[in-house]
């Protein structure tokens, strides 16, 4: 390895990479990582999961972390749940032939941790959480210093990540940007743990699903590169999910409001919110496939040519509640919709899709946020504010989404779509287009939703790639 390897970084493109937790899950993989970044000068900052699951029935870091924290607060035995976090971090660095040195601090960081104040629960919960992906970003860090590249670790408290105080949801603050952008300037390689960030008075959040992801393109976008790299473990997103159709299409080129939709809309290769501050920067992002990093990926662009697939995925996601609300003459009532949403305010419940009639009115919510108690206090409410003639709960909805930027300049696209589901005998329940047309969603029974996505895909890419 040439200790050279990165001088010459400030005279070329810069390049972000993210490794998912499959990507860091054991030594081999670790090694991967270590090569795709070698391989390319531009590769300057790396952006690392914790240790994800080595075999299907495996256990991740994370959740690993997550119980030992749990059983710190219940005032329970750790160690045993302590045993087999470090026991996980103890095989990859011997294996990766590194100093014991690195092991006894990553113990050390846990028992800190594990002391710490216990009085807020959900900021303890955070630092216990954020441990996997710190420690993994110092290990990984001292593996590429060890074969020669002149690499460092980076913490997002001295990197510049600020994010919001609490109680609003995690998210990252534009004032750390300054801060940040300077990672650009670093001489050497940058290891950056994702997932985390720091108030302005050092208090450690952690962000929400994907949170690495999101950690990723925040950096990509404060230091202005010229790509993000988000390896995983698929080789590019698909039209549909492959653990439905057969050997979908790979998608070559999106927008990012089509990843939005689909990643919203059930695509798990990417979170929906990783995408925004790549897109506010107009930072391509590309996913890869660190196990087979040759293979072109997704590239995730601002434009793209809508002519040559105007659908470009479909996407599926279950557990929906549908809640009806009928009552004659309700478009003549002024401030009805804000006072039905309103209540779904109050009960902290957003809602997904409000189609609607002249005389109803339709809340879509995910079921995981309705327990027994809201619901019925919620039709309670309905029933009292607003005297309707009728509430209607539906449970076992899914959402079927068809995503593309080229619909809105197809013509005949939903009768296409409808005429395919009507082929499975299946009822449509719902159906909402947003005004931009970017998407198509049908609202269906679950128990449809399978047979439903192979007739669209069918319909929409195996004809279209047969005719090509």
């Amino acid at each position: 390895m040439q200790l050279s390897f990165y001088l010459r970084l400030d005279l070329m493109n810069m390049k972000v990479c993210k490794f998912g937790g499959t990507s860091v899950a054991t030594a081999d993989q670790i090694r991967k990582v270590v090569d795709i970044v070698t391989s390319d000068a531009e590769r300057k900052i790396v952006v690392v999961s914790a240790p994800g699951k080595r075999f299907s029935d495996d256990v991740k870091v994370t959740d690993l972390l997550i119980r030992l924290g749990e059983a710190a607060l219940s005032g329970a035995e750790t160690d045993p749940h302590l045993e087999r976090v470090l026991s996980r971090f103890r095989e990859i660095t011997d294996e990766l032939g590194l100093s014991t040195d690195i092991s006894s601090e990553i113990e050390s960081d846990l028992r800190d941790r594990l002391s710490n104040d216990k009085e807020d629960s959900s900021l303890y919960m955070d630092t216990m959480k954020a441990a996997g992906e710190d420690n993994n970003a110092k290990l990984i860090a001292a593996y590429f210093s060890l074969i020669g590249c002149d690499a460092k670790y980076i913490n997002p408290k001295d990197g510049g990540l600020l994010v919001n105080d609490r109680p609003q949801r995690v998210r990252a603050l534009s004032e750390g940007d300054e801060r940040l952008a300077k990672l650009r300037e670093e001489s050497g390689l940058i290891v950056f743990p994702g997932f985390f960030g720091f108030t302005k008075d050092g208090t450690l959040r952690t962000f929400n699903r994907g949170g690495s992801d999101i950690t990723g393109a925040i950096v990509a976008a404060a230091v202005g590169a010229d790509l993000y790299e988000n390896f995983t473990d698929v080789d590019s997103v698909f039209a549909a999910n492959p653990t439905v159709i057969e050997n979908p299409v790979p998608i070559k080129t999106m927008t990012y409001r089509e990843m939005r939709e689909l990643a919203y809309a059930g695509f798990s290769v990417f979170h929906d919110e990783a995408l925004i501050p790549a897109f506010r920067k107009s930072i391509p992002v590309c996913i890869k496939n660190t196990n087979n990093p040759n293979a072109p990926g997704t590239l995730i662009v601002k434009e793209r040519d809508y002519n040559e697939q105007q659908v470009i995925g479909i996407a599926a996601d279950s557990g929906f509640t549908a809640i009806y609300v009928d009552k004659f003459l309700m478009n003549l009532e002024i401030g009805f919709g804000r006072r039905l949403l309103q209540i779904f305010e109050e009960e902290e419940i957003s809602y997904e899709h409000t189609p609607s009639g002249i005389d109803n009115l339709s809340i879509i919510i995910r079921t995981r946020f309705l327990t027994k108690e809201k619901e019925e206090r919620i039709v309670g409410r309905i029933h009292k504010e607003l005297e309707p003639d009728a509430v209607i709960v539906e449970h076992d909805y899914s959402m079927i989404v068809l995503v593309g930027e080229g619909m809105q300049y197809t013509t005949g696209l939903a009768a296409r779509a409808a005429t395919a589901i009507a082929k499975t005998g299946a009822n449509i329940e719902m159906i909402n287009q947003g005004s931009s047309e970017v998407s198509l969603v049908f609202g269906v029974k679950v128990q449809d939703e399978t047979k439903i996505l192979k007739e669209l895909y069918k319909e929409f890419f195996v004809k279209s790639y047969v005719k090509s």
